[in-house]
């Protein structure tokens, strides 16, 4: 390593001061530092040969952005950000000073990752949640399921508008007609508006909640993020396998705190009436129809149905929504 004096020494030699010149010259007659002038004549020749490592700097970032490779090829020296300049006045005169600012792709990032953030996943393949989304392709993938498109568009619409209704949606269709998909949709629509979001994958959920009992706080965790978050969406509810202690004091205790709140979502391969026969039955304990009515209280007064037409986009699998 070069120790201090070698340094200056080499800062004194007439080869550094011819290259500091040089550099002086091409960047003084670069384009970003005549518009740099010229938005602040009172910039000295002495304060920009004083910075001439901002300028240098300054100049090569914004090259490298215009012809930028991709976010994660970014060949600044902070990934992501550029070298803005600005001049402030001071006893002195004017002063340059620099600073870091982030590009535009790097700001997307940035809120992708806060939407994404904002999205709670229980069981639910988050490809269904992080692929991109497009509207006019969503409405051309297939022509029957159009008029449910249009309301879950109506409903983003609305709570974009008026804020966070009391009632949610219910879509009821087929197995791979896209429901789960538009739900993610939604999700990820209103994130970006600043909600959060829960989506649960019910035949899983159900069957995990057996191992929580071992584990009081993630269960009530898991509860109380299912219960505050602002939307819900119970996916494919009608083919777990239930059991009286999660319908009554799960799911139970869900949406008696959510109803009049905060508006739950459902999909299913079920109608609501035969989702309440559904609720009504346990192997535990056989039919209880005033327990499967009392939840059913708690979902179809507080739900706008959606039936879901279309083709089967992913074969007949159990499950697939």
């Amino acid at each position: 390593m070069e120790s201090i004096g070698d340094l200056l020494r080499q800062m004194k030699s007439t080869r550094f001061r011819e290259q500091s010149n040089k550099i002086a010259t091409q960047l003084f007659t670069d384009p970003l530092v005549l518009e740099l002038r010229s938005q602040h004549p009172e910039l000295t020749d002495q304060e920009l040969m004083t910075n001439l490592s901002k300028l240098y700097q300054y100049v090569g970032d914004q090259r490298n952005c215009d012809n930028c490779p991709g976010l994660d090829q970014c060949p600044n020296d902070f990934q992501g950000h550029y070298t803005k300049l600005s001049v402030q006045s001071s006893e002195e005169g004017a002063r340059l000073h620099e600073r870091k600012a982030p590009c535009q792709k790097q700001l997307s990032r940035q809120h992708e990752q806060q939407v994404r953030q904002r999205i709670h996943s229980f069981y639910v393949d988050d490809r269904a949640l992080n692929e991109g989304y497009n509207a006019v392709e969503i409405v051309s993938k297939d022509i029957e399921r159009v008029p449910a498109v249009k309301k879950i568009f109506g409903y983003i619409n609305e709570v974009k508008q008026n804020g966070l209704p009391a009632k949610g949606l219910y879509l009821v269709g087929h197995f791979g007609t896209g429901k789960t998909f538009l739900m993610s949709y939604m999700l990820h629509e209103l994130a970006k508006a600043g909600y959060t979001g829960v989506i649960v994958y019910m035949p899983e959920f159900v069957e995990d909640l057996k191992s929580m009992f071992q584990d009081n706080n993630r269960m009530k965790e898991t509860i109380e993020i299912m219960k505050n978050t602002d939307l819900l969406i119970f996916d494919d509810i009608g083919a777990e396998n239930l059991n009286p202690w999660v319908r009554d004091h799960v799911l139970g205790a869900i949406l008696n705190y959510r109803m009049e709140r905060k508006p739950t979502f459902y999909t299913s391969n079920y109608s609501l009436e035969a989702l309440l026969q559904h609720l009504s039955f346990t192997n535990k304990d056989g039919e209880e129809r005033y327990k499967g009515e009392r939840l059913m209280n708690r979902i179809a007064p507080f739900v706008d149905v959606i039936s879901v037409s279309g083709e089967n986009k992913r074969g007949d699998m159990p499950g697939e929504q």
